[in-house]
């Protein structure tokens, strides 16, 4: 058994039991473990408002192995970083026959690699901050000579800023690469860009209307995504409608290059000039009272339910086929 993707397969449909059950897969043992679960809970129950036979299932407590004796017919993906967002989870799921939603493993893997999708995104004309591979501490100083302060510190493969460091003295660097390095093996430091945020919603092939974030802190840290009362969401987000298009259009463009698909969102901040460069690209978007996708769908008309309906509605572009 294996899964073919047709992206132009119908993803309307009307009746609930059509979807069979639905595994809401959420929880997981990255960074992002408990922004997961909250997103999976309100995930879980506006499926079964809709008359969806929907559950959750935790990989981290049970194995994968168990879904097709649940009688899964697919699978809601919540889980958020590594081992949820990289494809490894996507490729486990097409071994086991189940279609799921959003992007397929070869996307997962490439949005998951911030390195990899700076590069791809440069390839078709899409601006990014400059940046530089940290391989160890030898390449502190060319990075400071090259970047300049204040700049960031990333690893290359994790979501929610886990592990981003902004450094505004060159004495804090190396510990700004130790704790980078301790979570990835792969580091990069990238040019301080201090203009507004953008997060631009991708649903089902459209843009949804972008998202303008704002914190008090140093930059949009963990805390300041999930847990801080002061972040500011807003949309409309303050740009001219030239201005949101051009940036709904970059996201497309940074999604089909990398073959992000289903749903999406990709994130943006603006430079001295109010050009737009990319940050990344987020497989799995946050579901939470405070994720940015909920509000850019909303202010398109779609309610919190019409989302989750449309979501696990990508997952019919993914069939069963038998193996010839």
């Amino acid at each position: 058994m294996h899964l073919v993707f047709d992206g132009s397969a119908d993803t309307t449909l009307a009746d609930p039991a059509g979807f069979g059950r639905v595994a809401v897969l959420a929880g997981g043992s990255s960074a992002e473990r408990e922004v997961s679960l909250a997103g999976a809970e309100a995930v879980l129950a506006a499926l079964r408002r809709l008359g969806v036979d929907a559950q959750a299932f935790d990989p981290a407590v049970r194995p994968l192995a168990e879904l097709p004796r649940l009688g899964v017919a697919r699978a809601f993906i919540m889980l958020h970083g590594p081992g949820g967002e990289d494809g490894a989870l996507q490729g486990a799921l097409e071994h086991l026959g189940i279609p799921y939603t959003g992007s397929g493993v070869a996307g997962c893997a490439t949005v998951m690699d911030k390195l990899r999708t700076k590069r791809l995104a440069a390839a078709v004309g899409i601006a990014t901050a400059d940046y530089l591979v940290l391989e160890g501490p030898e390449d502190l100083q060319p990075a400071l000579e090259r970047l300049g302060l204040p700049l960031m510190v990333k690893p290359a493969t994790q979501g929610s800023s886990v592990g981003m460091s902004k450094v505004e003295r060159a004495a804090d660097l190396p510990a700004a690469f130790a704790a980078a390095a301790e979570i990835d093996t792969r580091v990069f430091a990238e040019s301080w860009i201090g203009g507004h945020q953008y997060t631009v919603g991708l649903l089902k092939g459209r843009a949804l209307p972008a998202v303008r974030v704002q914190t008090p802190r140093p930059f949009l840290d963990y805390e300041a995504k999930h847990l801080d009362a002061d972040t500011r969401r807003l949309c409309p987000c303050g740009l001219s409608s030239a201005a949101e298009s051009h940036l709904a259009q970059l996201a497309l463009a940074a999604c089909a290059v990398t073959g992000a698909e289903g749903w999406a969102s990709a994130d943006f901040v603006a430079d001295a000039t109010g050009r737009p460069l990319l940050l990344e690209i987020n497989a799995v978007p946050g579901m939470t009272g405070r994720s940015l996708l909920p509000a850019a769908a909303g202010a398109a008309g779609l309610d919190f339910g019409a989302l989750v309906w449309e979501v696990l509605s990508t997952s019919l572009c993914r069939s069963p086929r038998e193996l010839a």
